[in-house]
This record gives structure tokens, sequence and C-alpha cells, in this order.
């Protein structure tokens, strides 16, 4: 995955006496941050070329990290600076902004951080204040946390997205409005039509349909069942993953969504192959970045996973909300085939996942037949969210929970009762029912291992979005 690039532009004492004498000191500051970010493996570090202390020092290090596309900004302050210099760099710096104040009593770091941030916030910027010793792993963590938010942020700008077909089965939560996204998160929508995909699958090479097919057959559990799902099917499912690969590279898409249902399968194959392994870090082929896929042409779930996808840097999961069964406290999170199948052993290892998955015939909604790509969640603690509009404005319900693992047993018993070809993420969640299905805003819901709640409330104060969290 891509570096972060965090831009630092550090602030001094207008005074040249005092600048002068405090510079080394103001450098070794500047060093440990840059040290201790660098040492994380996920930021690239860009400094401003010169210790600011003059208004013309600020204005060419806004430039410099304007200049060299960082995605945010960190100010930091060791010693007491002039206020007005930071006010000065933001006006070129890119944003968002971390205003970061080091341990250093007899030149107040702390007196220069609450200088600048007050100042800032008097013209309208809202950074992020963090204090204290940059080796300390909490600080760190509080710096990382913001710098995720903040690159997710930057990175949703100029995307684009790919509506494989309209609004599915009258699904007003599927579908949004795109003057809004790009209004808000500066995000494009490229309308295609689905019929492209079948065109585009129908010319893939047979020979490469079918290596796929034996890749796929060597690794994981094929039941073909001679109706639903023959070989002759599936390499048409591996023809519509290709085909979604080619339409991204031509029409420059960044994620996108299926509608699927019900024209791709009622009259050619399910989508659930391509889904799948777009939403993968690996495909027939080898190693890649996952690309963030929704079935139903979920708008707002695509969204979402983007959202995840920037913070987290891993796939992202999308699942109806199916079924909760009261007697074991779980919500079964179950959708068509949709899961990545990184989640059936949550490795960036093919082999160590597809061993746990089943490509399993189609039922009976959908009679052009495909392979779902069943198989069940590995077990940890998972962050889940969903990006919803409330009387036109976005609103992002966080919900922490935790996949559990359950005996061979359990996971048929509890499986037959919902959708036995289907994959399923058994989730208990920190929250009760009650007030989830009081306060959860759709069916699809979305989400990764760890914990990535502050990340995105964050993002959402970056944003100027509402938030709500259900724990």
């Amino acid at each position: 995955m891509q570096k972060r690039k965090v831009g630092i532009i550090t602030f001094s004492d207008g005074r040249d006496f005092v600048h002068e004498e405090t510079l080394e000191m103001n450098k070794k500051f500047e060093d440990r941050l840059v040290k201790a970010l660098e040492n994380t493996g996920e930021v690239e570090v860009v400094r401003a070329s010169d210790i600011v202390n003059k208004p013309s020092k600020a204005k060419k290090a806004g430039k410099e990290m304007m200049k060299a596309e960082v995605e945010m900004t960190i100010f930091n302050y060791s010693i007491w600076c002039w206020p007005h210099l930071s006010v000065m760099a933001s006006l070129y710096a890119p944003g968002p902004y971390l205003t970061y104040g080091q341990i250093n009593p007899k030149y107040p770091g702390m007196v220069g951080l609450l200088a600048a941030a007050g100042a800032l916030e008097q013209m309208g910027i809202f950074p992020e204040r963090v204090w204290g010793e940059p080796e300390d792993p909490t600080v760190l963590e509080k710096l990382l946390k913001f710098i995720r938010a903040a690159s997710a942020a930057h990175r949703l700008k100029g995307e684009r997205y790919g509506m494989f077909g309209g609004r599915p089965m009258g699904m007003y939560t599927a579908s949004a409005n795109g003057d809004q996204w790009m209004k808000e998160f500066g995000i494009d929508v490229e309308q295609v039509d689905q019929y492209a995909l079948v065109l585009k699958a129908e010319n893939i090479p047979s020979q490469k349909k079918k290596k796929a097919r034996e890749w796929l057959e060597k690794l994981a559990t094929v039941k073909y069942d001679g109706n639903r799902l023959t070989p002759e099917i599936l390499e048409k499912q591996i023809g519509l993953y290709y085909a979604a690969l080619e339409i991204i590279k031509e029409e420059e898409l960044d994620f996108v969504g299926f509608k699927g249902q019900p024209e791709m399968t009622n009259n050619y194959a399910t989508l659930d192959i391509a889904e799948a392994f777009l939403n993968d870090p690996y495909d027939f082929d080898g190693s890649k970045e996952p690309i963030v896929a929704a079935t139903e042409t979920d708008m707002d779930g695509a969204l979402t996973m983007e959202i995840f996808k920037h913070i987290a840097q891993t796939p992202v999961l999308f699942a109806d909300v199916r079924h909760y069964f009261k007697e074991e406290n779980l919500l079964d999170l179950a959708n068509s085939g949709q899961h990545a199948t990184y989640f059936a052993g949550k490795s960036n290892r093919p082999e160590e996942n597809l061993k746990n998955v089943i490509i399993h015939p189609e039922d009976f909604y959908f009679p052009a037949g495909g392979g779902a790509v069943k198989h069940f969640a590995a077990p940890g603690r998972v962050t889940l969210a969903r990006l919803a509009r409330q009387d036109g404005n976005y609103v992002m319900t966080i919900v922490p929970a935790e996949f559990v693992e359950l005996s061979e047993e359990e996971k048929k018993r509890l499986s037959e009762q919902v959708q036995i070809e289907w994959p399923h993420a058994y989730a208990k969640l920190d929250t009760d029912m009650d007030t989830f299905l009081e306060y959860y805003p759709c069916n699809h819901t979305h989400g990764v291992y760890g914990n990535y709640i502050d990340e995105l409330v964050h993002f959402c104060k970056i944003k100027g979005i509402d938030y709500q969290i259900l724990d």
C-alpha cells in the first residue's frame, strides 16, 4: 500500500537572536518527530527546508508542502512561536492540519501550540491538537490515527466511482446524488451499462479464463452441480471479473458498484466472483491492490468501503445485516458471495484463505447460475460502519464488534437457517440489538479487522459529517 505523505513545518520565534539560539534545539525536536513517524513504515515525511521564523519562510514552507502534494500538514512547536507564521503557512500548505506540541518546559512548546491553534481557529481552521513525546506509543498512535483519517479524506478527492447499472430493487439507500459526492468528497460518478461487462467478458481469451478456473479449483473447493454451476458458467463469471478490470482501467475508475440483480442474475451469470476478487489483495494472476466493489450498486456502501480502505489499507467487508440469532447473541452478516476471500483466513496469501472457501452453486434467486464464494469470516475484533443520509445530510454510524469462531457443527446449523451457500460473518456487537435496530441506517454494513473508531471520528470531523457510535 502507498505510504501516507505528511508535511512537517517547524516554527520558531520571530526575534532573530532567539531563533538563532534555539535553532539546533528546534531541529533536534523535528528530527525526533520525523524519525518516530518514519519508523512506523506508514508515513513518508516531507520537511520544510527551513525552520520558520519569518513570514517569507512561512510562505515558502507552505508552498513546498503544496508542491510536494502532501496529504496533510503537521505544524510542529517545541518553543514559543509567533502564531501569525502558522496562519500564513496555512494559506499554502495542504490541510487537514495537526498542531503538535513537544515537551520543552523551559522553551514553552505548549504555549506555542495553543497560541497557534487558537489563531488558526479564529480563521475558521480547526486543527487537531496533540501534545507529548513522539517516542511515546500513545502519542504516536494519536498522530497516526489523525494522519490515517486525513489521508483518507485527501485520497477521495479526484477519485471516480463506476456505477454498473442503476438503482437495484428499489433501494433508496443504495442510490446517492453524484453532485453531492463531488461537492462534499470530490468524487466523480461514471455510469456504465452492465451490458458493457457482458460484451467484454465474451471477448476474454478462453485460455485465460480456463487458467483462472484451474487456479481456483486448485486452491478452493468448487462444488459443480451440472446445473447452476458448471466449469463453463464459472468461466463466464471469471470473464466478468476480467471485463470489469478492463473497464476500470479504460475509464480510470477507482472503486465500483454492480447492480447485478435482476438483469445479470436472470440472464447471464452472477457477479460474485468479480465482486469478491476485486475486493481481495490478489487474484488469479498474483498480488494486487484491492479495488472496492459493492454489490447492488450501493453507492454509500461503496463510499464507506473506500473510506475504510484508505484508513485501514486492508480489504473491506460488504454484507447484508441478515439475521439475529437471539439465543447465541450473534448477528449474521451474509451477502451472496460478496465477501472478499481475505476474510476466510485474514491473510494476504490466497492459499491461506482459499483453503477455507467453497465455490457453491447459487440458489433459486439467481436462475442464470454461478458460484457463490462461500466461507466463514475469521475471528477478530472489527470495526463496522455505514455512511448514510438523513434528510440529505450524511451521518456515519460506527459499530464496534467481534467476529467469533464457531464450531463446524454450529456453522452448519446456523447457516442452514439462513443461506447455506453464502459467506457468513458471525458478529457479536458491543451494543445491544434494540439499540442497533433503532439507529442503524440501512440493510448493508461494512467493516475491517481492527479498531478504527478514532480514525472514522477524525474523518467525520474533517469532512463536517455527524457521527454516532453504537457501543
